[in-house]
């Protein structure tokens, strides 16, 4: 026990003397041009439980299955009318990714393209997967998992999670490999996540103090270029280089509002002036009241209704608050918790706050 006591306290203060924001470049930087690629296909689905496209309304559909009969050599009459329940017309997606090499299996994503009511307990057909080139990259086929379910009797209906998408594990098998530029040319180019001087300054640095001076160069602000060894170890050589520890400038102060669901993220960095905030929120309410015009019993009119509406404005006013300067993160939420506006109001407030010049941040409206 004491032997444990020992080696946790010995942790514990390992962790205690690592710098706050100490990454590692790989969490930072990627090598350019070694990325994954999008791959699209349209095929079929079948084995449905009358779940299928309507033909009626996905003429598509029908036309789909006559071309992949005809390539069966099965001709279907001229004239005929299929009314295909369990089949449903697809669109298949899938990331092909990098130095995947022919034969390797993949992950794909079934959606139906039609107006099928669940693909649950499908079967998608071989269906070719493309570039943007062009090319087929991967052929796809097998058992679609749905994970939702739902039944419906005598107009009620019951559904959990949605039927109309589905997924196949290791669906789709490799038939074309991408290039990578990862053995070309005697460098190699480290794109940064976010355009930071100091972030790609840090990095080349890191990589000249572990590799020798000379091995790294920042360009800008998102690249550094990496002088690459003559050996055919570059892989090593990456290895290395991606696990380099590196500790973060403090990133520039910024406050992400969100429009629609009225969310607010403010970073370290954020401070705050001192400044004087008045919120009032303004509420408009109508009322409609229903009118019955009736005639005499003897006359010739007819009853009419008519409306009538009653239109309230009330404005709640709101005292002036006086916010205190604030140079850390705490200091700001306490300031802002002062308001007591909701996140919708909120939005408006950092912004008025920005235009006066009390918030030392920039806005980023997304």
């Amino acid at each position: 026990m004491t032997k444990l006591l020992v080696r946790v306290l010995v942790a514990l203060m390992a962790l205690a003397l690592l710098p706050a924001q100490a990454v590692r470049i790989k969490e930072v930087a990627a090598v350019q041009g070694v990325r994954s690629n999008q791959l699209t296909g349209y095929g079929l689905v079948v084995g449905l439980d009358g779940t299928g496209d309507q033909t009626t309304q996905t003429p598509f559909t029908t036309q789909s299955l006559n071309a992949m009969l005809q390539q069966l050599g099965i001709t279907v009459p001229a004239g005929t009318s299929m009314q295909l329940r369990n089949v449903a017309a697809v669109l298949v997606t899938a990331q092909l990714p990098p130095f995947a090499k022919i034969g390797q299996t993949i992950d794909i994503n079934v959606s139906s393209a039609g107006n099928a009511k669940s693909l649950r307990g499908g079967t998608l057909i071989a269906t070719p997967l493309k570039g943007l080139d062009g090319q087929i990259y991967a052929i796809a086929q097998g058992n679609l998992i749905v994970g939702g379910a739902g039944a419906s009797a005598n107009g009620s209906k019951v559904q959990i999670n949605h039927l109309s998408a589905g997924r196949i594990p290791e669906g789709a098998s490799v038939e074309r490999t991408v290039p990578t530029p990862l053995a070309d040319g005697s460098t190699l180019d480290l794109g940064l996540s976010a355009s930071d001087y100091a972030t790609a300054r840090a990095v080349a640095g890191a990589i000249n103090k572990a590799k020798g001076a000379g091995t790294a160069s920042a360009l800008d602000g998102r690249t550094v270029r990496v002088k690459m060894p003559e050996s055919d170890d570059r892989v090593g050589f990456l290895a290395d280089v991606e696990n380099l520890p590196l500790e973060l400038e403090k990133p520039a102060a910024r406050v992400v509002l969100n429009a629609r669901t009225g969310s607010v993220v403010i970073n370290d960095a954020v401070t705050l002036g001192p400044c004087a905030v008045s919120h009032g929120a303004l509420t408009v309410t109508i009322t409609t009241t229903p009118q019955v015009s009736q005639p005499n019993a003897f006359g010739q009119g007819q009853t009419t209704r008519a409306d009538k509406s009653e239109i309230s404005v009330n404005q709640q006013g709101s005292a002036l608050m006086h916010l205190q300067a604030g140079a850390k993160l705490t200091d700001v939420v306490k300031a802002l918790n002062t308001l007591g506006a909701t996140p919708l109001d909120l939005l408006a407030i950092l912004q008025a706050m920005k235009s006066a010049g009390a918030l030392q941040a920039e806005l980023e409206v997304i």
